[in-house]
This record gives structure tokens, sequence and C-alpha cells, in this order.
């Protein structure tokens, strides 16, 4: 049986949990599928799965093969978008995903500019405030703000953000402002349980250790930024996402000496990616936004 063709079973078995599932996925049909499967196991000489009347799960080889597989799935899929446009009009569908605030702040406006000048462009986006496994959910360009882990994904540093700590002029006419870090023990914080949330805060001086969880917690970005504009508290959140309420007054910047480095802003993608002409054209665009917005 062809080799690719078993390759592409074996991922979508995965996936989809079953030979039943991944045969509809694929156009197939079961029993195709597990002759399929049963060729790639002969070939490499392992058991890939382990199978029930309820349940097909990875075996530890299984699991192992199964990011391999799905880059080489991905590889030759960008090889052979590569081929069909090189340096031609970018089109088809191009998949991105960004931090939820980020992406509708500065990655949305890129893409209306690029759908705007090139009609066979067609873009899926994932807003989202958690890091996702670019491979597997099929993404063509991923945008990520802070360190890097290490992986073989190609990335392009396009500008950096700050943490700041902010407060609304009602809050501090109330309460005071604190001059040091220290004094932040004596004012209400306002929380939200995402990713940049921790039991430590780090700046400048150091980390220092919030001594219990904060009164507030609020589950998005734009919930922080509401309830500390209504006075409830002080927010730590990023530059692009207090630029316009701090540039109007809203919320003012506290603690402005002890800013820890900034964080870094990246766009990831595999490196077969690099060369299709939509993923060329998306990089350039967004380090011109960043530019502009006064974010490297």
């Amino acid at each position: 049986m062809d080799r690719l063709l078993t390759l592409e079973m074996f991922v979508a078995v995965a996936s989809e949990g079953g030979f039943a599932a991944a045969a509809r996925k694929l156009g197939s049909s079961p029993p195709a599928v597990t002759r399929g499967i049963a060729a790639l196991e002969a070939r490499l000489g392992t058991s890939l799965f382990h199978r029930s009347t309820r349940a097909v799960v990875l075996t530890d080889a299984g699991s192992a093969f199964l990011d391999q597989a799905r880059r080489i799935l991905a590889d030759l899929a960008g090889a052979e978008r590569e081929i069909r446009g090189a340096g031609a009009e970018p089109r088809g569908q191009l998949h991105l995903t960004a931090p939820v605030m980020f992406g509708r702040l500065h990655v949305l406006p890129v893409i209306g500019d690029l759908m705007a000048q090139h009609r066979e462009l067609a873009v899926r986006m994932m807003l989202i405030d958690r890091n996702v496994r670019i491979v597997e959910e099929g993404i063509d360009v991923a945008a990520r703000i802070g360190p890097l882990a290490d992986s073989g994904l190609k990335a392009v540093r396009i500008g950096e953000v700050r943490q700041m700590l902010v407060a609304s002029p009602a809050y501090l006419a109330r309460r005071g402002a604190p001059a040091a870090v220290a004094d932040l023990a004596g004012h209400d914080l306002i929380g939200t349980p995402g990713p940049r949330w921790t039991s430590e805060w780090q700046f400048a001086s150091g980390r220092w250790r919030l001594g219990a969880p904060p009164r507030l917690v609020v589950n998005t970005v734009d919930g922080v930024l509401a309830a500390a504009e209504a006075g409830l508290g002080i927010a730590n959140l990023l530059s692009y996402q207090l630029a316009e309420a701090v540039d109007t007054g809203r919320l003012i910047s506290l603690l402005a000496n002890e800013q820890p480095a900034a964080l870094p802003v990246h766009l990831l993608f595999e490196p077969s990616r690099a060369r299709l002409p939509a993923v060329r054209l998306f990089i350039e665009a967004m380090k011109a936004r960043m530019r502009t917005a006064g974010l490297v």
C-alpha cells in the first residue's frame, strides 16, 4: 500500500480515535484503513495502537511516531503549495493564531488589508490566550508573546511589549499610589486566571511574591481593563493592551522605574511555510504594523 496513504491513515486514526471515524474523514472504508495501519505496522516492525472493542489507543511507539508523521505530511503539503504558488499571487487559506487582544488590535487590521489587496486569499484565525500546537492544529503562522521554548519551528521577532501596572485616577485618589514594589501588599489587585497570572510578579529589582490571592479575578483582558477603569484595583497587563486607556488618561501607569525587561513578540511557523506567498506577505505586513504601533 502507498506509504504516504498509510501515514495519512495513521494520523487520521490517532486524531479521530478510531478506524471508522478515520475512514469517514478520509472518504475511505474501515477495512481499507485497517489494512493500511497493518501494512504500516508491518513496515515499521512495531504496533502503533492498542486495540480493544471500546477504544483505540496509541502505544508508546505510536505516540513517538505521531509528531514525526504529522510533520512529514505538513512538510509535503507545504512543499506542494510552494511549488504551485511560489512567487505567485497569494491564494488559498492562511491559518493563523494569536492571543485574543493582540490579534484583535494588531493582526486583524493586517489581515483586512491583505484580503482587500488579494481577492484569492482566505484566512482562518484562532484567537486564544494559550499556545496551540502549530503542526497538529494545521497553523501556518502563530503570534507568540514572551520567551520561546526550543522547537524545530522558525521564529521571526517582530517587536516587543512591556509589563505595566495601572490603576484609575479614582482608585489612586482613594488609596494613593504605591511608591515601591513592597507597597503593593497594601493595595487591591485585579487578577486573571490566564497564563500571565502567577503567585510572583517580575520587576526590575527582582521577583515579588503576592501574599494572598487577589480579591478580584476576571477571566479576560477586557474584563480586567474594565475593572481597573472602574477603580476596583491595580492591574498588571501588557503595554499593547493598555495603550489606549493610558493615552486617554483612563488609567495611570505605576512604578514605571520597576518595569522588567521587555517581552519579545515573535511569529512562529514551520520552515516549509517560509516561502509561501501568503506567509511572506503576512510576516512583512506584521513587521510594518509593529513599527507603526511603536512596538519595536
